[in-house]
């Protein structure tokens, strides 16, 4: 069974004092399993971006405690999550996010810059990256030369390059028609399936059908929180069933 990637116990993130306190997550409680494809929706405001934010170490939780791959996390440095960061999670924007004076290739690239790779090697993953979403013949033009699909799946690239363990999404598709929408969603399927967890943040409740697991929210909390998929049928990473599939073919021997 797919082990715990994500623990997330009594959560807060207040802004303000007194009178002009709010709450954008309070005493918010989740539990993620590795290979999990969850989808997170409610009203603006509810806290889904803030969720998002703390759970790829943009941001801090004014209290709680957060555990990622078995580490707490909550309290180390800035430093330390930066270094984790870069290692273990990947990000897609609503906005692309891409550097306007920069070529796809050298966007895609970016993220091995911060766990030391020689420029070489940095550009040849990238142009790998950007092949398996069939912009390889893009690598050089500038995200103005891209269309909103292209751009995105840029995007995507750049998220994976760095082969994470977690993709955090929010709102992938927000401004993609549904042609370039649906070919996100498929690049996004298709990683899932190869054992990533992906957490993702839409308001379009069509996109649920990708998901594992569909998470409402709530001023802060979870309103509902349903699972399609049972965790012993997760996908799980490609080096996890090669080593399954050599302990089977000992066993048989």
């Amino acid at each position: 069974m797919n082990e715990n990637i994500i623990e997330l116990k009594g959560l807060t993130k207040r802004y303000g004092y007194g009178d002009t306190e709010s709450f954008a997550l309070k005493d918010f409680d989740l539990t993620i399993k590795r290979g999990e494809f969850i989808m997170i929706m409610g009203p603006s405001g509810c806290g889904k971006t803030t969720l998002l934010n703390i759970i790829g170490l943009l941001d801090r939780a004014t209290s709680g405690e957060y555990t990622l791959n078995g580490e707490d996390v909550a309290g180390i440095s800035a430093r330390r999550q930066a270094r984790l960061r870069a290692k273990k999670i990947g990000f897609i924007f609503q906005n692309f996010n891409l550097i306007q004076d920069l070529s796809a290739l050298e966007n895609v690239a970016l993220p091995l810059v911060y766990i030391n790779q020689p420029r070489t090697v940095r550009l040849k993953n990238a142009s790998e990256a950007l092949r398996r979403f069939h912009l390889q013949e893009k690598e050089y033009y500038l995200p103005s030369q891209l269309s909103g699909g292209q751009q995105q799946r840029a995007a995507i690239a750049r998220a994976i390059v760095s082969d994470p363990e977690i993709i955090l999404a929010d709102e992938p598709t927000g401004n993609l028609d549904s042609r370039s929408s649906n070919i996100v969603m498929e690049e996004l399927k298709a990683i899932h399936e190869e054992g990533n967890t992906i957490i993702m943040v839409t308001h379009n409740p069509a996109l649920t059908v990708y998901a594992t697991r569909v998470i409402n929210m709530l001023d802060g909390q979870i309103d509902t929180d349903v699972k399609t998929v049972a965790d012993h049928n997760l996908p799980q990473p490609i080096e996890v069933k090669v080593k399954k599939r050599k302990h089977r073919s000992r066993r048989k021997k």
